[in-house]
């Protein structure tokens, strides 16, 4: 491991973006299909993500709770009049809108009263904090929401940007049209061992993406990580949390990727790196505080219809939302991963997590994991609203990693009931290295690096 000011020093040839040009996301279509179908829309996900960002590209009028030029008189007007703040030209966008948690019932009633969609967005936390207190501690904002906002406001998940998103990826094989037809399958990656190692430093915060140099978009992740572990992590419910303590755990939550580790794991894991002094609900109580931040994103097991009798393990496996979030965590750079593959290998796969998660947003699906109490196991299981799926093992390439991961999806295709459920609609083999995607002849199983997918 090596410092952070090293690790963000990488030499290579990368062409980047104009700083002032808006990058397309796949979840353009899908604000405006919510905002077609839904009063209002929450938009959440992780900071830096580019929430406000997406929402003002379709916002006609825009409100900014988090502008200190005009916070106290907007926090002063929700309390007394907050009718006043909704209007505007619609949609209209509440920035940071938890900051005055009542605008929530008030969104609702609007909706309810004007009886049209696509009247508002709402960006910002998830879950609403404590009341805020002005300097005499007097409360200045109602922490309690009344009304669910069910039919009504609709929620958008945001996560950051797919490698398709971020112009990495070629986009020639459509997770889409593998659940249509996965007899044809073309393609070709432009992604090597380097600057895959780059791709998972960096991650996909819009802001890394659109940098001028490398060492400007590898600090963006530890620009985020400093940013949870010294304020957002206490923010989230007003415990003033350790920040050190903060830093080891999630430490700890890297070193433990693609894994389904316990809280106990995690606690065993810190102990042996140096700190005692620490109980179960001190982990839980962190590992809350980072879901609701949406730092974590764990995925959850999937539970098929088998041929036989087979215990499913259900413990969920441990994934940062964004793979930059690991490598900053534990210090990393691109070189370092390189001279670690198994950890590399590791990272990669929260990677291919986070674009398989975001191509799926966009087909109505949801990604599980899969193992049994054999440890036979499936990284990704793409399964769409329809009940088509795909399974999808993850491997960072080469021959052997690939026979391996084939093998895995055909003996779980073959433990499916399909009396009960639909057949698989393709076993697929996503790697991080890779000139091509092809099929393979002897096994139908697709080989596709992550450089040429899309949603």
């Amino acid at each position: 491991m090596i410092f952070r000011e090293e690790c963000i020093i990488f030499v290579a040839n990368f062409t980047f973006k104009n700083m002032s040009e808006y990058l397309k996301r796949i979840a353009d279509q899908m604000l405006t299909d919510k905002l077609e179908s839904s009063g209002a829309v929450l938009i959440e996900g992780p900071k830096y993500c580019g929430k406000t960002t997406l929402a003002k590209q379709q916002a006609k009028s825009v409100l900014s709770m988090a502008d200190p030029n005009t916070l106290s008189q907007n926090l002063a007007i929700a309390r007394t009049n907050i009718s006043r703040l909704l209007a505007g030209e619609t949609p209209r966008l509440i920035d940071e809108w938890q900051i005055a948690p009542q605008f929530w019932d008030a969104v609702r009633n609007e909706v309810d009263n004007r009886e049209d969609d696509g009247q508002f967005m709402l960006t910002g936390s998830a879950v609403p904090g404590k009341a805020r207190k002005d300097d005499s501690g007097n409360s200045i904002g109602d922490e309690q929401i009344f009304h669910t906002g069910t039919g009504r406001i609709s929620r958008l998940k945001l996560r950051t940007m797919s490698l398709w998103e971020s112009g990495d990826s070629t986009g020639d094989v459509s997770l889409g049209n593998l659940f249509v037809n996965a007899d044809k399958i073309d393609g070709v990656s432009h992604i090597d061992l380097d600057r895959l190692a780059y791709l998972t430093c960096r991650g996909g915060w819009p802001k890394a993406v659109l940098k001028k140099t490398v060492k400007a978009a590898l600090a963006q992740a530890f620009n985020y990580f400093d940013s949870v572990v010294s304020n957002d992590i206490k923010r989230v419910d007003d415990i003033d949390r350790d920040e050190e303590l903060a830093k080891r755990i999630m430490r700890s939550y890297a070193r433990n990727q693609g894994s389904q580790a316990t809280a106990g794991t995690i606690l065993a894991d810190i102990r042996n790196n140096g700190d005692e002094q620490m109980s179960d609900g001190t982990v839980y109580s962190y590992i809350k505080a980072l879901k609701e931040i949406f730092v974590i994103e764990d995925s959850v097991a999937w539970n098929p219809n088998l041929r036989s009798k087979t215990a499913i393990r259900t413990s969920d496996t441990r994934y940062f939302i964004d793979p930059s979030i690991a490598t900053a965590s534990l210090g990393l750079g691109p070189n370092d991963l390189i001279n670690d593959m198994e950890t590399f290998g590791l990272i990669f796969e929260t990677l291919a997590v986070r674009d398989l998660r975001v191509y799926a947003d966009a087909l109505d699906g949801k990604v599980y994991h899969y193992r049994d109490k054999n440890n036979l196991e499936c990284d990704a299981v793409v399964h769409l609203r329809n009940g088509s799926y795909g399974l999808v093992e993850i491997k960072i390439g080469g021959a052997d990693l690939i026979n391996a991961g084939a093998k895995s999806l055909k003996d779980l295709s073959d433990k499916i009931d399909t009396t009960r459920m639909k057949k698989p609609s393709f076993l697929m083999v996503l790697t991080g290295i890779g000139d091509y995607a092809y099929k393979r002849p002897e096994d139908s199983v697709l080989v596709v690096p992550v450089g040429c997918l899309k949603d």
